[in-house]
């Protein structure tokens, strides 16, 4: 009996252990209705308790998978501070870092709260400013500009409408390491600050002050605060002010919307004027505050006493307080301003008033647009378990689709106004995944296309892919499987599937038993067999391509009837073929233009899926020829490769011609090199790197990897397009010609190309060679350099001039000024005098395209182990520090003041 007993007792202790570190792990203790408090930094798995609220904080290591811990100098340990600002996490790599926490009340509003102290934990900046971006999962919630010995936090109320939140901190072109000290959440009932009354607008704390304390250093918060706001006394108030304070309980009124705690609205100020200002961010006058002012009655009137006040904001009326409060009773006063960069208040007594005003405390919030919504829930779930399924390392953190400046790396995502965006393409093509398929690949319903090819993927190809409702394109390649379902098969048979996989898999059925021994010889006979046949077709074909070109072309001019022409050309075109009405109907009868050349217009367009075209109709009177036309089309459907552009389909309807292209979201890298807008971002010096890293990945196959080689013959920024996650891809192959025979080094033809990326050679000997897309390529390094165009004012060549500049060792006078001195100095020496290489008069001194990749390689190493080390003195100049946040701002400009009487 006795050891039944002590078998129960120790079950019982062992569920409570496991409820309390459930519990913990959570951040939430029994009593903190719902509190999440995170120490970021503190060793895994630790937890204590807050000396001064009694809360139960716990390590951030379950919120995050990156960054770095450190403890704060011993300088700055404070036992008046809370233990949390003792140790922090910082972030000296990745743009952007997020730590995501869960198991929260969807459509719940929540006070969340970031907090910093510096500390020199680096033992490197003592008194510099820090400055890095905040963000409130897609949306930016503010900029923290910090000192290294100041503690600052940061406070939004926010409707959070999933069961998570994610907290970003985003580096500003690396210039300082981002870092945090710790994370609160706090939930908040429905009731309170009603100014937050849906998902789509957010308050982020401005000032929040308590008035009429003696003591300076005082600080109420939980659990005097039930909901765990931080007030703080206002330093240095106005000889004029008179505090007044009570030790009275002091209640809320009715329908009060702010549960000030009584410990704040014991204390308050009187004065004949009350007066306090602030300014707005940035002193942008666009944007939206909340005022709010708390006042109690802590005097027990007489009849013949009054305490009547007006409200003045910038010398204007704004209200006036007739009603007299009742004795210890709290009220708020509150509405919003905007139109002005400075706001001067003043509170002074009625004429008919026989007390001055009185204000206990206040709290000022800037309106933050918060509508952008993250990728769907479900796709964010399954991208998420993907990640931690695989262990992807890649700047897969936060949200996968916005913003698009920080889309991850290989996704690709549709947006639309009406629901969040969907993860339409994934690309996890060499991402070392080992092991099976998951099956939370099925769960990423929206996918059109999914490339997993060359990794170490083993096992039966699961048969829930061929379930994907919109998945075009599977590629498999370059893995180890075993057997493919019969559904994927018929899929890809029926045309509904673009499947890619070895030879020898398609012929594997899923859980088909053979004899290997008896496979390995009948396959070597196979493969014989095969090449001999392959060798003949091939040898065939090269002849009889050729004359059937000729002949497509010829019938495009007129030279047959219309008829014959579409039949013929369809034939030659392993693409979806559209007729004129389909494109009518997928652009909404053309009514978006999104570019124009020598061959017509491009317009966007939709295709049954939802997923982006750019379909480029030739018109009649178009520069480019039919041949051209045709030749592009032609050399597109033999090359494949990620860094060229995809054709879709085409159309040869009677007078129609067009070609139907993968949509680039993000224009080409000549618009991108010249914005100009207000609301652009200049490319960082790392982004032109990957650009120009991928665009010469893209020539290097043109010249290497096809059979015949292809030379592009018209390469130039506005021929590289970048889609939404700034991957770049040649396009344009309208003037694209290719050798007769892999022997040869250079053909005759007419020059033709683009003014400025001219080869002088070719220009001068009509002998066109892969040396002529160096020097094109030669003159694109330069534009992404420096930022200038091919041919400077005054007619002056970019090579002509940087080499001038160059050669006196002045690189800084020819790196782009939109950089602002941010990049690694050697990166961009590397690539200068690449580009010098590239641009040499005769062909003969110029680097093949393959050298060019591996230069642009090393480029970026160098850039990259610049930010991973943060060694700030590889980057010139200091840039401007605080930069500018802006903001929609929607709210109306403030004309009274609600106050309780209006209530």
């Amino acid at each position: 009996m006795p050891s039944h007993i002590s078998m129960r007792t120790a079950l019982l202790l062992s569920l409570i252990t496991i409820c309390f570190a459930h519990v913990v792990a959570r951040g939430q203790a029994p009593n903190t209705l719902g509190f999440i408090n995170i120490d970021c930094g503190s060793p895994p798995n630790s937890t204590y308790v807050d000396a001064n609220t009694n809360l139960v904080y716990v390590s951030d290591a379950e919120f995050i998978d990156t960054g770095v811990s450190h403890n704060i100098s011993t300088d700055y340990e404070d036992e008046m501070r809370p233990r949390l600002y003792h140790d922090l996490r910082s972030f000296p790599t990745g743009v952007r870092n997020c730590y995501t926490v869960r198991s929260l009340r969807p459509n719940t509003k929540y006070l969340v709260r970031a907090m910093f102290l510096h500390g020199n934990y680096s033992g490197l900046a003592i008194d510099d400013l820090n400055v890095f971006d905040l963000h409130l999962g897609v949306n930016l919630w503010q900029t923290v500009n910090v000192s290294s010995g100041e503690t600052f936090w940061a406070e939004i109320i926010t409707i959070v409408p999933d069961d998570y939140v994610q907290v970003c901190l985003v580096g500003r072109l690396g210039f300082h390491t981002p870092f945090i000290s710790g994370l609160e959440l706090r939930p908040l009932a429905d009731e309170l600050y009603t100014m937050v009354a849906n998902a789509s607008m957010s308050m982020a704390l401005h000032r929040r002050q308590n008035l009429g304390p003696d003591d300076q250093s005082l600080i109420i918060r939980y659990p005097d605060d039930p909901h765990d706001r931080i007030w703080r006394v206002l330093p240095n108030p106005p000889f004029s002010w008179r505090p007044t304070s009570t030790t009275a309980t002091v209640r809320k009124v009715v329908g009060d919307l702010f549960e000030v705690p009584s410990a704040v609205m014991q204390t308050a100020v009187t004065g004949l004027r009350l007066e306090f200002d602030f300014d707005a961010d940035d002193l942008n006058k666009e944007l939206v505050y909340y005022v709010m002012l708390h006042i109690s009655e802590l005097r027990a009137l007489n009849r013949s006493e009054t305490r009547f006040f007006e409200i003045y904001l910038n010398n204007d009326l704004q209200f006036t307080y007739l009603s007299t409060l009742p004795y210890l009773y709290a009220d708020g006063i509150y509405g919003p301003v905007t139109g002005s960069t400075q706001y001067a208040y003043r509170i002074k007594s009625t004429v008919n008033s026989t007390l001055p005003p009185t204000l206990n405390a206040l709290e000022i919030y800037r309106m933050v647009p918060t509508a952008q919504r993250g990728t769907d829930g479900r796709d964010l779930s399954a991208i998420m378990a993907i990640k931690a399924k695989y262990q992807i390392n890649k700047n897969w953190m936060g949200d996968p689709c916005g913003p698009k400046i920080y889309l991850w790396d290989g996704v690709s995502c549709n947006y639309t106004k009406s629901s969040p965006p969907r993860i339409i393409s994934l690309n996890l093509s060499s991402a070392r995944l080992t092991g099976e398929i998951t099956s939370v690949f099925g769960n990423l319903t929206a996918l059109v296309k999914l490339d997993l090819s060359i990794n170490n993927l083993t096992g039966n190809i699961p048969e829930f892919l061929a379930l994907l409702p919109s998945l075009a394109v599977l590629d498999l390649t370059g893995n180890k499987f075993d057997g493919v379902p019969e559904s994927l098969l018929d899929r890809s048979k029926h045309g509904s599937l673009t499947l890619r996989l070895e030879a020898d898999i398609r012929s594997i059925k899923k859980g088909s038993k053979r004899d290997w021994s008896t496979a390995v010889v009948v396959s070597v006979v196979v493969v014989v067999v095969l090449v001999l046949v392959v060798v003949v077709i091939v040898a065939v074909s090269l002849c009889r391509t050729r004359t059937e070109n000729d002949a497509s072309v010829r019938r495009l001019n007129g030279n047959n009837s219309k008829e014959e022409n579409e039949d013929d050309v369809s034939l030659q075109f392993d693409t979806r073929k559209f007729s004129y009405n389909e494109l009518k109907t997928i652009t909404n009868s053309f009514d978006q233009s999104i570019g124009k050349g020598g061959f017509g217009v491009v317009y966007l367009g939709y295709l049954e899926d939802g997923t982006p075209v750019a379909v480029k109709m030739r018109s009649e009177s178009a520069l480019q020829s039919a041949n051209e036309f045709l030749g592009e089309a032609l050399h597109l459907i033999r090359v494949h490769h990620r860094n060229l552009v995809n054709l879709v389909g085409h159309c040869k309807d009677r007078q129609h011609s067009a070609l139907i292209y993968e949509y680039m979201s993000e224009g080409t890298l000549q618009e991108k090199l010249r914005e100009k807008s207000p609301d652009s971002v200049p490319l960082s010096w790392r982004q032109r790197l990957k650009i120009l890293l991928d665009s010469a990945q893209g020539l290097e196959y043109l010249h290497k990897a096809c059979t015949p080689p292809l030379i592009h013959r018209d390469v130039k920024t506005a021929n590289i397009l970048l889609n939404g996650n700034l991957e770049a891809k040649i396009a344009d192959f309208g003037l694209s010609k290719a050798f007769d025979n892999d022997l040869q080094s250079h053909v005759s033809t007419r020059v033709v190309g683009t003014p400025g990326y001219l080869d002088p050679e070719y220009y001068t000997s009509f002998q066109l060679s892969e040396k002529s897309d160096v020097y094109s390529f030669g003159i694109v390094l330069l534009e992404v350099v420096t930022g200038q165009p091919p041919i400077l004012p005054g007619s002056v060549h970019i090579a002509q001039w940087a080499r001038q500049r160059l050669a006196k060792g002045d690189i800084e006078s020819v790196v782009d000024g939109n950089m602002l001195g941010r990049y690694n100095l050697n990166s961009v020496w590397k690539v200068a005098d690449l580009a010098l290489r590239c641009t040499e008069q005769a062909s003969s001194q110029r680097p093949a395209m393959a050298d060019v990749v591996a230069q642009l390689k090393e480029s970026l190493e160098l850039e990259q182990a610049s930010d991973s080390e943060q060694l700030q003195r590889s980057y010139t100049g200091s840039g401007d520090l605080h930069g500018k946040i802006g903001y929609a701002a929607t709210g109306r400009a403030l004309s009274s003041v609600d106050g309780p009487a209006a209530r």
